[in-house]
C-alpha cells in the first residue's frame, strides 16, 4: 500500500515538471478517439482483406487471393487507372481555377477579405447531395444548358455529352471542392511579405516577373496542400460517379461499394479499398516530391 502510494507521488511529480508527459496527457482523448474512429477500422480492414468469402461466411484463412483479384483483374486495374485519371483532372482544374481567386482575396479585396471569405463557404452552406443534383439539373438532356442553348438557336438539340460521362464527374466535383483549394493558396498567398514585391519593383521586375519569382514559389506550399487535400478524397468518391458519372464515370469507389453493400463479398471489398489506398499513396508522395522538386528549381 505505502510503495503504490510512493508510486503515484513520484508520477505525478513527474507529471508535474516534464512538459512532455502533461503533452502526451492532453492528448490522449484525442489519439483515443482517433485510434477508436480511425485505425481500429483501418486494421479491420486490413484484416478482411487477408481473408476470402465462403458462401454466407467468411474463411478466416490467410491468403493473399484477393490482392492478386483486385491487382491481376484487367477490369479493377482500369477503374484505378480511370479513378487516378480523373482525381488528377479534378484536381489540376480546381487548382487552376482557385488560384486566381486565392489571390484577388489575398491581394486585391483590401479590408473586404472577410466578406469574400464568407462568400466562398457558401457551397458549404447546402448539401453536398444537393449541390451534385443541381449540377445534374444544369448538365441534363434538358437541363439549363441545353434549354437555353436551345433558346439561344445556338443548337439543334441538345447536346448528350455534358452528362454521364467522365466530363460531368470532373465538373461536378471540382465544383464541390473549390472551396478547400482556395482557403489553403489564400493562406500560402496572405503570408507573403509584401516587402519583397514592393522591392522587386524597384529593382526594375514587371509583375509577370514578380509573379513568377516570388509570389509563386512562396505559395506552393499552399497549391501542393490544396492539390493533395483534393486529390485523396476525390478518388474515393462514389456519390458523384454514381449520379452523374454513367457507365463511363464509374470510379473504383463505386466497386467497392457494391462489393459491400450489394454483391456482400467483404474479403475482395477491403482488397480493392487496400489496394486503392495504397496507390493513392504512391501518387501523392510522387506528386508531392515532384512539386517540391520544380519548387527548388524555380527558386
Amino acid at each position: 500500500m505505502a510503495e503504490g502510494v510512493a508510486l503515484g507521488a513520484r508520477l505525478r511529480r513527474f507529471y508535474r515538471r516534464s512538459e512532455g508527459a502533461r503533452g502526451l496527457a492532453l492528448l490522449s482523448p484525442t489519439m483515443a478517439i482517433m485510434v477508436t474512429a480511425l485505425a481500429a477500422p483501418l486494421g479491420l480492414l486490413a484484416l478482411y482483406s487477408f481473408w476470402s468469402q465462403a458462401g454466407y461466411g467468411v474463411d478466416t484463412t490467410p491468403t493473399l487471393a484477393q490482392y492478386a483479384i483486385a491487382v491481376g483483374r484487367p477490369t479493377y486495374r482500369a477503374l484505378f487507372y480511370r479513378s487516378l485519371e480523373i482525381s488528377a483532372t479534378v484536381t489540376l482544374v480546381t487548382v487552376l481555377l482557385a488560384y486566381p481567386m486565392a489571390y484577388f482575396v489575398a491581394f486585391r479585396t483590401g479590408r473586404s477579405k472577410f466578406i469574400w471569405l464568407i462568400l466562398l463557404t457558401i457551397p458549404f452552406w447546402t448539401s453536398y447531395l444537393l449541390r451534385v443534383f443541381a449540377w445534374k439539373l444544369i448538365l441534363g438532356y434538358n437541363g439549363v444548358i441545353n434549354s437555353g442553348l436551345l433558346s439561344l438557336g445556338l443548337i439543334g438539340q441538345p447536346l448528350e455529352f455534358l452528362l454521364y460521362n467522365p466530363f460531368a464527374v470532373v465538373v461536378t466535383l471540382a465544383h464541390a471542392w473549390a472551396p478547400f483549394a482556395i482557403l489553403p493558396i489564400y493562406v500560402s498567398l496572405e503570408k507573403i511579405d509584401r516587402s519583397l514585391l514592393e522591392a522587386a519593383a524597384d529593382l526594375g521586375d514587371g509583375p509577370i516577373r514578380r509573379f513568377l519569382r516570388i509570389t509563386l514559389p512562396l505559395s506552393l506550399p499552399g497549391v501542393i496542400g490544396a492539390a493533395v487535400l483534393i486529390f485523396v478524397p476525390t478518388t474515393g468518391d462514389y456519390v458523384t460517379p454514381a449520379l452523374v458519372g454513367g457507365s463511363g464515370g464509374v470510379m473504383i469507389s463505386n466497386v467497392i461499394e457494391e462489393q459491400f453493400d450489394k454483391v456482400a463479398n467483404w474479403p475482395l471489398g477491403a482488397a480493392l479499398a487496400i489496394a486503392s489506398m495504397a496507390a493513392v499513396g504512391v501518387a501523392t508522395l510522387l506528386f508531392v516530391g515532384a512539386m517540391r522538386a520544380a519548387a527548388r528549381s524555380i527558386r
